[in-house]
């Protein structure tokens, strides 16, 4: 039967090609690929074209286009979008489904997945969801209207958005509902009046694909538009747009809490978050977070992604996620703080079985990235192909950001945070559960050898 349809096949192929070139054509192109094929079984591997599969798979084809992207220039290799390293993750478990031991939950019962962050804070801050867009900085990232359309998006579907490392615009808090605020140590970093009007402040101390490291933005690089909102905060124009490692007065556990207490106060009591890179020295780091009684962690896990990062620190740095958030939450147990210190996990969740597993096994709320900058770019991705990246749309720097709609690009993220959400509920149901407070980690088997070691599940 193989061979019937080989030939079909082939014949098929001759036919085709015969009909579309002509016969004098495919007379010569038949004659030179029968050359190049005797070619490919004849030729010694010093000269045969087939070295070069070998050597793609011996390099692999990520890491060979990445290192002649090195060679084509003496400058660092930005690598946006996070990397593609196989860590054990979330594919590695598996829930188990609630029938005869324990009760499934029809799918018209109502299934309570609102999320509370910060429930100590004076103003904790209430979603429809445990469902958050992480940040994505406009001008260091996203362009205007890109920015916007998730401000608008997670507003929609009744979440918040970050604002990440870029200028807070007046737009970001009209459109958006619940915003986030990122605090972080460039010049342009946010003003106590846009600290005044924060759903949540979050001190950006690392992130998974850059570690706790720096960055820079080429001024001339952005459009003039762009250009002035990051210069508004400035003295004296500036060739380099730096966002440095950490923070000038965070140098020590004590300065930390008088940061907290300051932000605390200037943000009038909503909740206040530390985010870090998660790295093997988690819990001593949580630990200084918790001494500055922060009402939220932010774990980013080496999963993550971002605009542009050195690719060593995309590749090569950090905790993946699935550990990170075992440990942390753990660790938060052991110090008798679980229940009133949110946990937020971030790094490569991407589907909502992601998304609930995270939660099962411990995170209040997930951050999502990629999956949100996709989501919003839906079916207009199809505007810059086939001659420029699908992210030509979104990035500040990007050549097609006229041909996006903001409207469209909102309500593209709106649905599929809505989707989610009810992809959510229908989860929890089929758990036996009606709250996705009533999630744990006896919910899930791992099927992942590597998964069940680092999750402390069974193994089925």
């Amino acid at each position: 039967m193989l061979v019937f349809w080989t030939v079909v096949w082939t014949v098929g192929l001759q036919l085709f090609l015969f009909a579309i070139l002509g016969g004098t054509v495919y007379m010569i192109v038949a004659r030179q690929l029968r050359k190049r094929i005797e070619r490919l079984f004849s030729d010694t591997y010093s000269e045969n074209l087939w070295e070069g599969v070998t050597g793609l798979k011996h390099m692999g084809i990520e890491q060979t286009v990445e290192n002649e992207l090195r060679a084509s220039t003496n400058k660092v290799l930005h690598k946006p979008l996070g990397g593609a390293r196989d860590f054990p993750h979330f594919e590695g478990l598996l829930f188990t489904p609630a029938q005869l031991v324990k009760l499934p939950v029809d799918d018209f019962v109502p299934v309570d997945i609102s999320t509370e962050i910060g429930p100590r804070s004076n103003r904790p801050l209430r979603l429809s969801m445990p469902i958050l867009v992480s940040a994505m900085g406009y001008g260091v990232a996203l362009s205007k209207p890109f920015s916007l359309a998730i401000a608008k998006g997670t507003a929609l579907a009744g979440t918040a958005f970050n604002t990440g490392q870029g200028p807070i615009l007046p737009e970001h808090r009209s459109y958006g509902k619940h915003m986030v605020v990122q605090y972080h140590g460039a010049f342009w970093r946010p003003t106590d009046e846009q600290l005044a009007v924060a759903d949540m402040v979050e001190i950006r101390f690392g992130q998974g694909a850059n570690a706790g490291a720096g960055a820079s933005v080429t001024a001339a690089e952005l459009p003039d538009d762009v250009l002035r909102d990051f210069m508004q905060y400035a003295n004296r124009p500036a060739s380099t747009l730096h966002i440095p490692a950490g923070l000038s007065e965070v140098r020590s556990g004590d300065e930390l809490v008088s940061l907290v207490k300051r932000l605390r106060d200037v943000a009038h009591g909503v909740p206040i978050a530390v985010k870090l890179a998660a790295s093997h020295l988690l819990e001593k780091e949580v630990d200084i977070a918790l001494r500055a009684d922060v009402d939220a962690i932010v774990i980013d896990g080496a999963q993550a992604g971002t605009h542009g990062s050195p690719a060593i620190l995309v590749d090569d740095f950090g905790l993946p996620t699935l550990a990170a958030l075992c440990r942390a939450d753990k660790h938060l147990r052991n110090r008798h703080k679980r229940n009133n210190t949110t946990l937020i996990i971030s790094g490569r969740v991407r589907t909502p079985g992601d998304m609930l597993k995270a939660l099962a096994l411990g995170a209040d709320a997930v951050y999502i990235g990629a999956s949100a900058l996709f989501a919003t770019s839906h079916k207009q991705i199809l505007k810059p192909l086939p001659f420029e990246p699908p992210t030509q749309l979104a990035w500040a720097t990007g050549t097609h950001e006229a041909d996006f709609s903001l409207e469209e690009g909102a309500q593209s993220l709106a649905n599929f945070l809505v989707s989610s959400s009810e992809e959510l509920k229908s989860g929890i149901r089929a758990l036996g559960k009606q709250s996705v407070r009533e999630l744990d980690k006896t919910d899930l088997v791992a099927w992942d050898p590597e998964v069940a070691r680092v999750t402390g599940l069974p193994l089925v």
